[in-house]
């Protein structure tokens, strides 16, 4: 069955509220890699539950291997014996940033690769994915667009998927039939998202946030740049950006290091020939305040923004930790503390660092009762205030850590763990040594050193925030409690 991204099932993706939409891309729990080496050792098996004794799980031990293709592809690679089959995954500098001038140019092409190639339709390839026990995956996001393909090691099933699969990915047909069901499948989405305030504010804030910078825009483009998309642009785009020299080769499973080499070397020669595309530019720093959508409804979203830093910033550790204490490890933050569990305002409230390519944002999203907007909104910019100014409490700092420690295991858990960590290291230009750098590093960091991370690249009075609701009058908010008069009663209005 293929995992078809927001173009395919417009409807869907453009209903989702606009902060879940960017956290689609934050990656709040980190990458991982260990050092090169030239033999793959194998991989821990699983732990029970009895083994464990109520330890921490330790993290499963990893070999990556590294090379590049004579086309230019990187590759990383991972022998992983337990399970007869292969997780292969693509990741391009092909993500909506790379539009130019046709928002949702990069979103359209990728959607449209398991459409048609030569001899079979959508069907067709669809039937010959599932006839095999293979999976094919795709999606375009604002840095990167991805293929995947999951398959049995089997020499009979393994080598007509790889086929299929390089058909797919090297040569699509781009049919014009398709083309026409998914525009439509996305003007009616863009028509749809017209009555989701949520989605309205995350496209007002990355406007504001971003301006004319290659972020700005949405991914999957608007009701204006999408009719215009043609069968050439999209195979113009597919030669520049689906290049060999464009794409990290991730490969996770039960294979040698000549059959990683040789699939490898199928999908590398399959694809158009050319280099990587240039390195974004930085964008500039958006001008603070706030902006107000007028929405009928009796919630109102409010998001705040400012920009962040970019996926090599060393001080990443630190802003990540840092945020997991004030507002992205869930319940017990400091956010959810403050406006939902002492004040029952909100159902929840989080925020997080999107680490990109360039400086991604910081963001922190909420809705709350449209007659405690004002307040609330105040209230947030109050706990980040004074967050900014004092740090974490030694405790919070040390909850954070021991918490960290015990969910780091998950983070290669799985095969299909490990090749998505494996396309980020590659496609982030991270070392192999990240994983156990990463954790060094947070185990290492002190109170003053969090402190100081947060304060550097955040500031209380630089958001830009964006409210979607209906002006009404406001009251005061209820004062903290262990028990506030009125909690939310379930799930937040989309």
């Amino acid at each position: 069955m293929s995992e078809r991204n927001g173009l395919r099932y417009g409807l869907l993706g453009l209903a989702l509220i606009a902060l879940l939409g960017v956290l689609a891309f934050i990656v709040n729990r980190p990458t991982t890699t260990i050092a090169e080496t030239a033999t793959p050792a194998p991989a821990q098996g699983l732990q029970s539950l009895a083994e464990l004794g109520g330890k921490t799980p330790t993290r499963r031990t990893l070999d990556i291997q590294n090379w590049t293709t004579a086309e230019g592809a990187k590759v990383l690679f991972v022998a992983a014996p337990e399970l007869p089959m292969f997780d292969l995954r693509l990741t391009f500098a092909a993500g909506s940033s790379q539009d130019g001038e046709i928002p949702g140019l990069a979103t359209m092409t990728n959607a449209m690769l398991n459409e048609g190639v030569a001899g079979k339709d959508v069907t067709a390839i669809a039937e010959g994915f599932e006839g095999l026990g293979a999976e094919f995956g795709n999606g375009a996001y604002r840095d990167m667009a991805i293929a995947s393909l999951r398959s049995l090691t089997a020499p009979e099933q393994r080598q007509p998927a790889l086929d299929l699969f390089t058909q797919v990915i090297g040569a699509p047909t781009f049919p014009e039939d398709s083309l026409a069901r998914i525009k439509n499948q996305m003007l009616a989405g863009f028509e749809y998202q017209k009555q989701n305030p949520g989605k309205l504010a995350g496209l007002e804030l990355f406007d504001k946030l971003y301006g004319q910078h290659p972020y700005a825009h949405p991914s999957e483009g608007d009701e204006k740049s999408v009719p215009g998309i043609t069968v050439a642009q999209m195979r113009a785009f597919h030669q520049k950006a689906y290049a060999a020299g464009n794409v990290v080769i991730a490969l996770v499973g039960d294979l040698s290091r000549a059959d990683a080499e040789a699939i490898a070397n199928q999908v590398s020669k399959a694809l158009p020939k050319g280099p990587a595309l240039a390195k974004l530019p930085e964008p500039q720093a958006p001008k603070p305040g706030l902006n107000h959508i007028e929405f009928p409804s009796k919630q109102t979203h409010l998001m705040l923004a400012q920009l962040g830093i970019d996926r090599n910033d060393p001080d990443y550790a630190a802003l990540y930790l840092g945020n997991q204490i004030l507002g992205g490890g869930g319940f017990g933050t400091r956010l959810m503390e403050e406006v939902r569990e002492k004040r029952g305002l909100t159902y929840g409230v989080s925020s997080g660092f999107t680490a990109m390519q360039v400086r991604g944002p910081f963001m922190i999203g909420l809705q709350t009762r449209a007659e405690m907007s004002q307040g609330t909104l105040k209230l947030i910019q109050d706990i980040v205030r004074q967050y900014l100014a004092e740090g974490p409490t030694q405790k919070e700092l040390d909850d954070a850590k021991r918490e960290l420690a015990g969910s780091f295991p998950l983070s290669t858990a799985s095969n299909a763990d490990i090749v998505g960590q494996l396309g980020a290291i590659g496609f982030y230009d991270l070392p192999l040594t990240y994983l156990e750098d990463f954790m060094a590093k947070v185990q290492a960091l002190d109170v003053a050193q969090v402190k100081a991370a947060m304060a550097k690249h955040l500031a209380p009075d630089q958001f830009v925030i964006v409210t979607a609701g209906p002006t009404v009058p406001q009251k005061e908010l209820p004062p903290p409690t262990d028990k506030p008069a009125e909690m939310p009663s379930g799930v937040p209005e989309h």
